[in-house]
């Protein structure tokens, strides 16, 4: 009797992942560079796995088109790209990756923490066009400045040691605060207007949900201290980007890093997006972006906070023990509810 191999697709394969995937997974496995709803269904309706990064979709409609479709390991530890109601509905197990790169977020973060902090962007800027004045490049020490992060899980610590060692001083909103772990790295809880009023730098690790949408908005940016840094390594839609351009432009905010922007999952997909049903607002997110793009206080990354090689290697390792797992009857790493 042949031996029965599940229909396997994998969504958003970067170069390299497929050769060290191939390795450990069912052998009928469909390999797809785009995300899921760039590509065309034919690619993945008979899928019954589906792996996926950040920047697939996967809405009721995308469930819908996959009636086969019994578990789902995404490659990353948000999952709100995922419509886990109606995963749950169906009985369909979503299983992430908890834990992978918190040091190698947190140490993307302090980059453009510094990138800001000492005006490395805008040295690097000039001096490659032969300018080597220092006119306007004084920055500031991170020595005895303070940090409000806001989400204190596995990467919000990692930041916060790492500031611990820059000699700063630390605040933190959670919405489940430990307080025997403050003790340990020596740092206190704060509501989050005292974080927003005392926060020289502000650093985003919280999770996206409807509750943390637009956490930084009209409101909240006239708590900032003024002249903070906001930092988001986290979700772009954390932060409303109106109030964030409103924020640079009144002095509010003197400087933004942002490793994710809101409305980002556009990015390749312009033309599509203009045709789109809600065309008008994803055409003001878009020229928003590309507003910030052009701010000399603004450094923006691609992403790529989670991207070294070491995080890498665990992201794919953890999936592929995810998809085993599964296969063997007892799912991991699950993060929903589904029925039965």
């Amino acid at each position: 009797m042949t031996e029965y191999t599940p229909r396997i697709v994998m969504a958003e394969m970067q170069p390299g992942e497929q050769t060290y995937l191939a390795q450990y997974l069912p052998p009928d496995v469909t390999w797809l560079t785009c995300a899921l709803e760039n590509c065309p269904v034919e690619g993945y309706r008979e899928a019954e796995i589906l792996s996926v990064f950040v920047h697939s979709q996967v809405s009721a409609a995308m469930l819908e088109a996959m009636p086969r479709l019994r578990m789902i390991a995404t490659r990353s530890t948000g999952y709100d790209q995922i419509d886990l109601e109606t995963c749950n509905r169906r009985g369909i197990p979503v299983c992430n990756v908890p834990r992978y790169g918190e040091n190698t977020v947190a140490e993307h973060t302090f980059g453009l923490i510094l990138s800001l902090s000492r005006k490395i962007h805008k040295a690097y800027q000039r001096t490659v066009a032969g300018d080597f004045s220092l006119h306007g490049l004084e920055g500031f020490d991170l020595k005895g400045k303070t940090i409000g992060v806001i989400g204190a899980g596995s990467i919000g610590l990692h930041v916060i040691r790492i500031a611990k060692g820059f000699g700063m001083n630390v605040i933190a909103f959670d919405a489940r605060p430990n307080e025997l772990i403050a003790e340990v790295l020596g740092f206190t809880y704060v509501p989050l207007e005292q974080l927003f009023a005392q926060a020289d730098i502000i650093s985003l690790h919280a999770p996206y949900s409807p509750a943390t949408h637009h956490l930084i908005n009209m409101e909240s940016i006239l708590r900032i201290k003024r002249g903070a840094l906001l930092i988001n390594t986290a979700r772009g839609g954390l932060v409303d980007t109106e109030a964030l351009l409103a924020a640079l432009d009144q002095g509010i905010l003197t400087g933004a890093g942002l490793d994710v922007l809101e409305g980002e999952e556009l990015m390749d997909e312009e033309e599509r997006m203009l045709h789109g049903p809600e065309a008008e607002e994803q055409m003001r997110l878009l020229i928003r972006r590309h507003i910030l793009l052009r701010r000399p206080d603004v450094v923006i990354t691609p992403h790529m906070a989670f991207y070294s090689h070491e995080a890498t290697e665990r992201i794919l390792e953890t999936t592929i023990h995810n998809i085993n797992a599964f296969l063997a009857g007892h799912p991991e790493n699950v993060v929903n509810a589904p029925a039965g």
